[in-house]
């Protein structure tokens, strides 16, 4: 799977878990990082050039497209590209979502890419579901994250003036539709309220992975225990430290990606 940063670190959590046989390669691109506010052709040439990596020089069986903005802006492109399963993370939580709220009224947050490009917007009317949707762009949720500031009074104020629009819709399902988003869950379950469901796509997907491989050869033998390989075009070094804080001591050493 491949990510601009670390917030894809919360599907490979979700995906170690759920398939602890299945090797996991990941690559952050926290050169680039972050791909919101980048231009969609930008992030498609990004993301077509670490597709092909995962699968040439890794020998991938199955690409994890880890960040809402990549998916929205390539997936379709990878699929066309890349001769593996090519799996988003975007319909996974609509799926979900929709299926969690009680009072029809759903709300999604991402990055200003992600939201700009419609894509939730899509999905969500590709399923013919009677939801109303609101959507909210939250530029600054995935800096703070990557500083690691996940619970300062900062990120706290910024959360409640992003999530007013949400809030005033009445939403009882909330996506959060970027991956760095669960590291600040409970921030953004004090400001929404207690009773409004979160939704992380992150769980989602590993949920669709473990689907697709179920059965098929493609899945790891029964009781093998996967290797787990993480790469960064950045600061390898940063990307360890704040890897292993936020996903844990499979994160143990980080190769260089160019």
């Amino acid at each position: 799977m491949f990510d601009s940063g670390f917030g894809g670190l919360t599907v490979a959590r979700a995906v170690i878990d759920l398939l602890p046989a299945e090797d996991l390669v990941y690559i952050g691109d926290t050169a680039r990082y972050p791909y919101g506010p980048r231009r969609l052709d930008e992030v498609r040439q990004f993301s077509v050039k670490l597709g092909r990596s995962l699968v040439h020089d890794h020998d991938a069986k199955l690409v994890v497209v880890a960040c809402n903005t990549a998916t929205a802006a390539a997936l379709d492109l990878l699929r066309s590209e890349l001769d593996v399963p090519v799996v988003g993370v975007i319909d996974a939580g609509v799926r979900a979502v929709v299926t969690a709220s009680r009072n029809g009224h759903v709300g999604v947050i991402g990055t200003v890419g992600t939201i700009g490009s419609g894509a939730y917007q899509r999905a969500v009317a590709d399923r013919h579901a009677d939801v109303k949707l609101t959507c909210a762009a939250c530029p600054g949720f995935v800096e703070f994250v990557e500083r690691g500031e996940t619970a300062s009074d900062q990120v706290a104020v910024l959360a409640e003036r992003l999530l007013a629009p949400v809030i005033d819709a009445d939403v009882d399902a909330l996506l959060l539709g970027c991956t760095h988003y669960p590291f600040l869950a409970r921030t953004i379950s004090d400001v929404v309220g207690r009773d409004v469901v979160l939704v992380s796509s992150a769980d989602e997907t590993a949920f669709q992975v473990r689907a697709m491989l179920h059965g098929s050869d493609a899945a790891a033998p029964p009781g093998q225990i996967g290797r787990h390989r993480f790469c960064s075009s950045g600061d390898t070094a940063r990307f360890r430290e704040l890897g292993r804080h936020l996903l844990g001591p499979e994160l143990d050493d980080v190769e260089a990606w160019a």
